[in-house]
This record gives C-alpha cells, sequence and structure tokens, in this order.
C-alpha cells in the first residue's frame, strides 16, 4: 500500500493503539487504524478480532487511509467517523430519550432519528457509552423504580412509574439491579438473604458479601464490627448470614486479587446502582492493569466529558472494590486522588500493578 502518509507521532499511537485494544473510541479524534496483512481500516472502537500491533498503521483520517490503497471494514464503517460530531450528537440525543420518554423506543426507531442502520446505530451506541441501548434503556428504568421506592412509593406505583408494562417485566428486570425483588428493595432488603465473610489479605481486613446472584459488595477496613456496620446500613432490613455459602465461595477470589490486582475476576455480581454510575463502572473495567486515567479521561470515554466530579462520586460509590478497579483512577495533575478505602491502599494497589502516576 503506498501514498498518504500515516501518523508518526509515537506517543499519539500508543494512546491510539490503547484504544484499539480496548475498543473504545478516541475522545476528540477521529483517527483510523488499517491493518497490512488485510488492507482494512477501521475505527478503534470496531468488534473485528484486534490485528498484531507490527501490522497496524495509524492514519488522522479516513481520506488519507483510502488514498494510502486500503478501503474500509464493512463491520464498522469507519467513514462515518469524519463526522464523529454527528455520531456523538445522534448517540447524545438518544440517550437523553432514554432517559425521559414513556416508552422504551426501538432500536430500529432510535437508528432512523440517527440516520443509521439499526446494526451500524448499535455498534457506534455501544462504543461510545458502553453498553447497549436496550442495557441503558433498562438500567434508567432501574434507577426510576429505585428512586421511587426510596421516595416511599408502592411497589405498584413505582413500577408503572418508571415505565414497566407489568410487574412480571419489573421483577425480571431490576432483580439484578436492585439485587433483590422491588418489594424486598422498599422494605429495606427484607426478605433478601446475603451472605458475608470477613477475613485477612495484604489490604487489611477484608468483607466480602454475595447474594444467590452474585457478588455485591467488597470492603476494606481495620475493624470487624465497622465493616459489618456498613453492610447492615446499606441493607438494615436484609437477612445477613455469617459465613454463608456464597460469600465463602468467592473470599479466596477476592483475596487473591488484593495480593494481585492485575488477576481477572470472572465472577458474577450482583451490584446496583444510576445508569451513569454502571456506565462508569463498567468503563473502570475497562482499564488494564498497570495503568491509570484521570477523572477526566474517564468522563471522555463514556460521553460525558463534563461529568468530572459526578465521574469522582461514582468512583467513590463503587461497592465492589478492586472487582470494578476505581483506584486506577488519578487526578489530572497525576496526584492519586480520593479513594473510599484510604489513600495507602490506593497506593499499594498502584505499586503492586506497576501503574505510573504520583504515589507521593
Amino acid at each position: 500500500m503506498t501514498g498518504a502518509t500515516p501518523s508518526q507521532d509515537d506517543d499519539g499511537d500508543t494512546a491510539r493503539w490503547r484504544a484499539v485494544v480496548e475498543r473504545r473510541p478516541s475522545a476528540g479524534s477521529a483517527f483510523v487504524y488499517a491493518v497490512t496483512t488485510t488492507g482494512v481500516y477501521c475505527r478503534p472502537g470496531c468488534p473485528s478480532r484486534r490485528p498484531n500491533r507490527d501490522n497496524v498503521v495509524f492514519f488522522d483520517s479516513p481520506e488519507p487511509a483510502r488514498a494510502a490503497g486500503f478501503r474500509p471494514c464493512r463491520r464498522c464503517h469507519p467513514d462515518a467517523s469524519a463526522s464523529n460530531g454527528a455520531l456523538e450528537a445522534s448517540v447524545t440525543a438518544a440517550r437523553q430519550h432514554l432517559e425521559t420518554c414513556e416508552t422504551e423506543p426501538t432500536l430500529a426507531d432510535l437508528a432512523a432519528e440517527a440516520g443509521l442502520s439499526p446494526g451500524h446505530f448499535q455498534r457506534v451506541f455501544k462504543a461510545m457509552v458502553g453498553v447497549s441501548p436496550k442495557a441503558y434503556a433498562r438500567a434508567v428504568r432501574a434507577a426510576r423504580l429505585r428512586t421511587a421506592l426510596e421516595e416511599g412509593a408502592t411497589v405498584t406505583e413505582a413500577i408503572y412509574g418508571a415505565g414497566y408494562g407489568s410487574p412480571a417485566r419489573a421483577h425480571n428486570d431490576v432483580g439484578p439491579a436492585l439485587g433483590m425483588s422491588p418489594s424486598a428493595y422498599r422494605k429495606g432488603g427484607a426478605g433478601a438473604v446475603i451472605d458475608y465473610v470477613t477475613g485477612d489479605c495484604v489490604l487489611g481486613r477484608v468483607l466480602v458479601a454475595a447474594t444467590a446472584r452474585g457478588l455485591c459488595s467488597v470492603a476494606f477496613g481495620d475493624d470487624d464490627a465497622a465493616l459489618l456496620d456498613s453492610l447492615r446500613a446499606r441493607f438494615p432490613n436484609a437477612s445477613l448470614r455469617a459465613d454463608g455459602d456464597s460469600a465463602r465461595t468467592v473470599l479466596p477470589a477476592v483475596v487473591a486479587l488484593a495480593a494481585e490486582p492485575g488477576a481477572p475476576f470472572d465472577g458474577p455480581l450482583d451490584v446496583r446502582g444510576t445508569a451513569f454510575q454502571l456506565r462508569v463502572w463498567e468503563e473502570l473495567r475497562r482499564i488494564p492493569p498497570g495503568e491509570t486515567r484521570t477523572y477526566r479521561e474517564v468522563a471522555a470515554a463514556i460521553g460525558r466529558p463534563t461529568a468530572t466530579r459526578a465521574v469522582a462520586n461514582a468512583c467513590g460509590d463503587n461497592p465492589v472494590a478492586l472487582v470494578v478497579p476505581c483506584h486506577r483512577v488519578v487526578r489530572t495533575d497525576g496526584g492519586l486522588g480520593g479513594y473510599r478505602w484510604g489513600l495507602a491502599r490506593k497506593r499499594t494497589l498502584l505499586r503492586h500493578e506497576g501503574a505510573r502516576g504520583d504515589a507521593s
């Protein structure tokens, strides 16, 4: 392939390759990458199999890639990257629609509003937001339901007010988001069984809690009683079962993760949060071990570049330390920023991972 010259900025190419590996759009850039062995160029969020780094060249836009003889990928339609601003605007409009509508629009309706095919729109939305439109709509409804229940609405009022067509649909959709049935959530966890266990790890004492659906809490501290009080405060009417099977089974994996925070955790999760929090937590799980992101970079990655403070709050509300690696988020100036479980623990985790940053 000959013709236009690809980008030669080594530092920029490192960041671009990281975006390709993580399959995420690069904020403020419409670059594409081309694979010399296939002759195809793609957007960084392309779902295609990741190429070998040695076979990849970067271009600032699709035009020079075409001029060099590469052809556009048929899966990610990289020529649409030239109008990246329009795509971001379309996704933002779709997200706002999902957050305010009473009846969930179909994927075809959302795609038509964006002027894209349903398949293309689905890929663009997921690349920019981190979840599919349907998963985003489900999280929005769950957040509405949770808020209504916390404000004292009856279960029936909350279900229909949140946009569910029936109680059965609500129970099926929000069980994983609430960690229990809507009626149990309204009663502070009444009827729910949450197993917990405490133990030692390299970061001190750890409390692990889990429901039958999966891990719901990982907390660090120096006092078992304080850790248990914190769990009780979250679910004052739940049945907390000491040394229960669900928690005891997952404890070794959490202890191992504390010792080696770069290790993968593939167990099921049962966490609840707002649609925004779920997007932030999903993005945090994409940060590779040994790397960090700033709060601003995370905000940009989820399509909310002005929501830096909200991202920091979501990190602070993370219910499953280590599994959702909020310790990998630092300040723009390189400082550690905050950490719910203490800066000493954050510093230790980053040191174990070999991450760069201000460890002072």
